[in-house]
């Protein structure tokens, strides 16, 4: 019995890698756009694995999210330990962070990017806030300034990226 239901995964597993493996997603950089990344070039030849296609025709579709918004993030929001990152969603997650010279306040963030392009719009930033109250965690209200400060921050990291890439 388990060794028939085996024998399916593996069979059903070989059969997706070898639809898979005549699917090709990338392509090469040489027709590629100065300023147009990579996600964009190679989504905007027809339809990707997820649907849609994407690139400047049809920003809804596909799986891309603009690279200099993405390493911008993660450069910001490096101080904080990463929990997760899904760079084809465009979601940053941290763990808690908590500075050393306050130990009662502690912080988290979200970061979703949005589009393929360098735009404000493009970007959200979610900041939660803790304070310890009697040992116990409690969730604290965020001043709104410190989500587009952060933002703020992000989207100038991005500008330098794509402005020193185009230089180069």
């Amino acid at each position: 019995m388990t060794q028939g239901r085996t024998l399916s995964k593996a069979a059903l597993c070989f059969m997706a890698a070898a639809a898979l493996s005549a699917c090709s997603m990338f392509h090469s950089d040489s027709n590629r756009q100065a300023g147009e990344s990579r996600i964009e070039h190679d989504s905007a030849g027809g339809g990707g694995l997820f649907g849609g296609g994407g690139g400047r025709a049809n920003r809804g579709g596909g799986i891309g999210v603009n690279s200099f918004l993405w390493r911008a993030s993660l450069d910001t929001l490096s101080f904080m330990p990463l929990a997760s990152a899904d760079p084809f969603g465009g979601v940053i997650i941290t763990d808690w962070y908590a500075d050393p010279a306050a130990p009662t306040e502690r912080f988290k963030a979200t970061v979703y990017i949005l589009d393929t392009h360098l735009r404000a719009d493009a970007l959200n930033v979610s900041i939660f806030r803790q304070t310890q109250v009697n040992g116990q965690w409690q969730d604290a209200t965020v001043d709104p300034q410190t989500e587009i400060q952060i933002e703020n921050a992000i989207l100038t990291r991005a500008r330098q990226l794509r402005l020193s890439n185009v230089r180069n």
